[in-house]
């Protein structure tokens, strides 16, 4: 698997210029925004969201100012829901940092959401970027409903494998399809095309999700998520579904009880996480994951050799491979 600087080096340059048109973008001429904006951007990730926005765009030509533009308004999103999420969430940590509501208090915490999400209408309808709006405002109307369909679901904890996939369709994958719906968009793709880039981004957002599916029964330090974090919160993930439709009446309302009313008990949550460890549930999500992104190479297979085509499928590999 190549490294992520291997895999940004023919856009290394664009992602430069990105960093520095974003900082500018989120200005603002309250103290306390800037300051909270500057605490956000110094604790980033790893810019994946962006890097398929600039990848998707240089697959049908030119990277333009819209398709800046574009990344800007992916991150600005992004960022928006993540400090929301963790209000929602009621999470104290992001990336193994105190996350904005446990330093500035919940009030606080949605305005910044909110002044991110004003920023990104602002920054479309300044400069007529309708298409690219529209694309990202149907992904935070999934994700919403995504995020919804899943506490509904998470009180009886009755969440099957088909409703597991439209919740996370909805939440994870939605912004996939937009970063590579608006990067196609933004190079002057056709409306069919960018239907196909919005697709595959489907299928890698799909994957990504149940990468970090995975994680929680991976008892690793660098992920930045506690061990059986999702069992303590309560949350149906595919190893977990899978493990579940595979077990009698009685044993399935056991572990559901425990997921339910035991899960702070570190030791019945190990129990929980070994018990699908020994179902097959790993295995069977995995080869789901997998399959995800062999629907995402499909749908790029038309596309000649570039260099452009093999950083986007190694972002894709990257996606599904990455330890943390």
């Amino acid at each position: 698997m190549m490294s992520l600087d291997e895999i940004k080096a023919p856009i290394s340059k664009q992602m430069d210029e990105f960093e520095i048109k974003f900082k500018t973008s989120i200005k603002s001429s309250a103290p306390l925004l800037d300051k909270i904006t500057a605490y956000i951007l110094k604790r980033k990730g790893k810019q994946i969201r962006p890097m398929f926005v600039f990848l998707s765009a240089a697959l049908f030509g030119e990277i333009k100012d819209s398709s800046y533009r574009a990344a800007s308004l992916i991150e600005l999103l992004h960022t928006a829901t993540l400090v929301h999420d963790d209000v929602v969430d009621d999470s104290n940590e992001r990336r193994g940092f105190f996350s904005v509501n446990a330093l500035w208090k919940n009030k606080i915490a949605v305005l910044v959401g909110d002044y991110f999400l004003s920023k990104g209408l602002l920054l479309s309808l300044e400069n007529n970027d309708f298409e690219l709006l529209r694309i990202v405002s149907e992904a935070v109307k999934e994700m919403s409903e995504g995020e919804l369909l899943q506490i509904k679901k998470a009180r009886n904890l009755d969440i099957k494998e088909d409703i597991y996939f439209e919740i996370i369709r909805k939440k994870t994958a939605s912004l996939f399809a937009s970063c590579c719906a608006c990067g196609a968009s933004s190079a002057g793709a056709t409306a069919e095309e960018v239907k196909r880039m919005h697709d595959f981004g489907e299928m890698v957002g799909i994957a990504f999700q149940i990468k970090d599916d995975l994680f929680d029964y991976q008892n690793n330090n660098k992920t930045g998520k506690p061990y059986g974090i999702d069992i303590k919160e309560q949350k149906m993930t595919l190893p977990l579904i899978h493990m579940l439709n595979n077990q009698t009446f009685i044993e399935r309302r056991r572990i559901i009880n425990i997921v339910k009313n035991h899960n702070n008990d570190t030791r019945k949550v190990a129990k929980v996480i070994e018990a699908v460890n020994n179902s097959g549930g790993i295995e069977y999500a995995t080869n789901k994951m997998h399959e995800y992104q062999t629907k995402a190479f499909e749908l790029i297979k038309a596309f000649p050799y570039s260099l452009i085509k093999k950083s986007l499928e190694e972002l894709v590999t990257y996606a599904i491979e990455r330890k943390n």
